[in-house]
């Protein structure tokens, strides 16, 4: 039974469509539906039932402390709304899916001079095409390699696109026209375009006849080089539908939706069709889900579109939801045309249905194993290190500098077992110079543990915390949590073992705090595969730093060096060029479009090219002076 005041709610509500949103005793929203009626839909949640059997209903007696509902016209404004609200408040009971490294789609906008193709979290209502979601960075990173290769398309970026003056490596390779610095045919490059649309919406017949048609005209002109391009591409598309498990009866874009459920987890699989051809499968693990089947599938659909999935012109699902025909308006509003929610009982479609269902459970089981052997894995190492909780959350520390100079640190990060990138922390060390490691280290934990100590959002401490060395170093990380007063995070140092001389070896050994020997790992055990890559993880990323950290100084030293330049003029060619490496590349003129005059121009692109700045030169460097500013008046 509600309680008294939702109870007086429920005996007004209308047979109407509208929204309904559920709010604890504190007011925070915990659920919001749609509904094709409001009385009968929300009424069903309050009606006590032996039959019912859904295992959101117990608990709404103890959690729903006021309900409001929103009364609208139809079942398409009802979804919309629906919409909204979730987007604006979050709800704690409706489906949210994986942060948003999981959604990544690649865009490409062909209302530019010359599209390039770019991978971006969220997509926006610009005009510029988007395809996607890609299952993973790893994913997206393999598409655009095999795009590249086969569809010639411009890979850098805007700024370098602008002060290049000469083709690059791309081009050099035949991976590029380099209409950056080449005549280049527009129409022909925007065929590309389409071309690599096609591909990424994976209608590869369409593709292949459009490819076909381009290769028999160019070889009918004897240009035999073009053809073979195309012959190429038609290569790398055949591989793709080699690849593709099945195809449909109808040539139509759907999207089927399957789950399986073990009581509060749920595992969902989303099967993509697109042209009658199976594209992809993509799994999603939904944890303490208590949803009834009907309004966990409508609140995925819902996220999944949200999210940025491309529409298609069919949706497939298990079983019936509620106000679908407010969520095939909302869909067709989304895709700019027709969009049918289908609930398939018998023939190809509900073949792929029961598809997707097993996609699910495999998935599920899968996943289940896979968590087996993770614990298993994190208790060898509790058991090794002596910790008193299980290590699910572990972070390393490496330093690195360049002969004392451009130091710094990277704290890298791993959450069950696999290494979680939205927690690396990098550092630029302020106060200590020289080459000072500990000064160093103590400096890059002070601050870290202090964020931690302080409750920034972002920087909670973790289970077990890795620095990358010796006693030397745990015993600077020791100092710096007595001094910060923390007393409940474990430290250990790691470092490789030494001979005599000083040589490393190929044995791990891991320091605990007030243990004068070390631990050796065993070469193949579970607890050395997870300390060490999240330690290499580290140290890769504390000289990528350093590198870069370093390479930027010795840029702004050589702008600095350069006589005329003063920081007002750096600092305005740096902001509209984008950065000093663009600087670096860039020609005379576009210094001087950028913000600077003709005698500054001419003296950086002398200083860059290793040219005397002042005084005479000779007819050599006079030469090549004037080569850099053949297109200056």
């Amino acid at each position: 039974m509600a309680n008294e005041q939702v109870q007086r709610k429920l005996s007004t509500l209308p047979a109407a469509p509208g929204v309904y949103v559920f709010r604890d005793h504190a007011g925070a929203v915990l659920y919001i539906g749609k509904a094709r009626s409001l009385r009968s839909r929300v009424r069903s949640y309050f009606t006590t039932s032996g039959s019912d059997e859904r295992a959101f209903i117990p608990f709404l007696e103890s959690e729903v402390g006021d309900l409001t509902t929103f009364v609208v016209a139809n079942e398409k404004e009802a979804a919309l709304l629906e919409n909204e609200l979730i987007k604006e408040h979050q709800p704690r009971y409706n489906v949210k899916l994986k942060d948003d490294k999981d959604f990544l789609s690649i865009r490409i906008d062909p209302s530019e001079a010359w599209p390039r193709l770019t991978v971006v979290r969220r997509p926006k209502p610009d005009g510029a095409r988007y395809y996607g979601p890609i299952d993973s960075a790893t994913s997206a990173r393999q598409t655009l390699r095999q795009i590249n290769r086969f569809f010639r398309l411009r890979t850098c970026r805007d700024t370098e696109f602008k002060a290049r003056v000469r083709p690059c490596l791309q081009y050099q390779i035949k991976r590029c026209p380099a209409p950056c610095v080449k005549e280049v045919d527009r129409e022909a490059y925007l065929a590309q375009v389409d071309l690599v649309g096609l591909f990424l919406d994976g209608r590869h017949d369409t593709l292949v006849e459009d490819l076909e048609r381009r290769m028999r005209g160019a070889a009918e002109g004897l240009r035999f080089e073009e053809a073979a391009g195309y012959r190429d591409q038609l290569r790398a598309v055949d591989r793709v539908r080699a690849r593709q498990r099945i195809a449909t009866v109808q040539a139509i874009d759907q999207d089927v939706v399957g789950l399986h459920r073990a009581g509060d987890q749920v595992e969902v699989a989303l099967l993509r069709v697109r042209g009658g051809h199976l594209n992809g499968v993509r799994t999603y693990e939904l944890s303490g889900v208590s949803l009834p089947d009907d309004e966990l599938l409508s609140s995925f659909v819902g996220e999944y579109y949200r999210r940025g999935g491309t529409v298609p012109d069919e949706v497939l699902l298990p079983c019936e939801v509620e106000a679908s025909e407010g969520l095939e308006g909302w869909l067709s509003d989304v895709h700019g045309k027709r969009v049918h929610v289908l609930v398939p009982k018998r023939g190809a479609k509900r073949r792929l249905l029961e598809m997707a269902a097993e996609n699910a459970e495999h998935a599920y089981r899968e996943k289940t194993r896979a968590r087996e052997d993770l614990e298993a894995r994190l208790g060898e190492l509790q058991r090794k290190l002596r910790l008193t909780k299980l290590p699910r959350r572990i972070e390393c520390v490496d330093v690195s500098h360049s002969g004392g100079a451009d130091t710094v640190a990277a704290v890298t990060a791993m959450t069950d077992g696999e290494l979680d990138k939205r927690r690396y922390r990098s550092f630029k060390v302020r106060r200590v110079d020289g080459g000072d490691d500990y000064g160093a280290m103590y400096e890059v934990l002070a601050r870290r543990f202090g964020r931690g100590r302080d409750g920034d959002a972002g920087w909670e401490l973790p289970d077990l915390f890795v620095v990358d060395g010796g006693k030397g170093q745990l015993n600077v990380a020791l100092a710096a949590l007595k001094d910060f007063g923390i007393e409940d995070l474990a430290v250990v140092g790691l470092a490789k073992e030494k001979r005599e001389g000083g040589e490393e070896t190929a044995v791990e050994r891991v320091f605990l705090p007030g243990q004068k020997n070390a631990i050796p790992l065993p070469p193949r055990s579970a607890s050395r595969h997870l300390l060490t890559q999240v330690r290499d993880e580290a140290h890769r990323r504390s000289n990528l730093l350093r590198k870069t950290v370093g390479k930027k100084r010795s840029l702004a030293s050589q702008l600095d060096d350069v006589p005329g330049v003063g920081a007002k003029t750096k600092s305005r060619l740096v902001t509209r060029l984008g950065s000093l490496k663009a600087v670096k590349g860039a020609s005379a003129d576009e210094l001087m479009r950028a913000g600077a005059n003709r005698k500054q121009a001419q003296a950086i692109v002398r200083a860059f090219q290793g040219l005397p700045v002042d005084g005479d030169s000779a007819d050599a460097e006079r030469a090549a002076l004037d080569s850099a500013f053949e297109d200056v008046e």
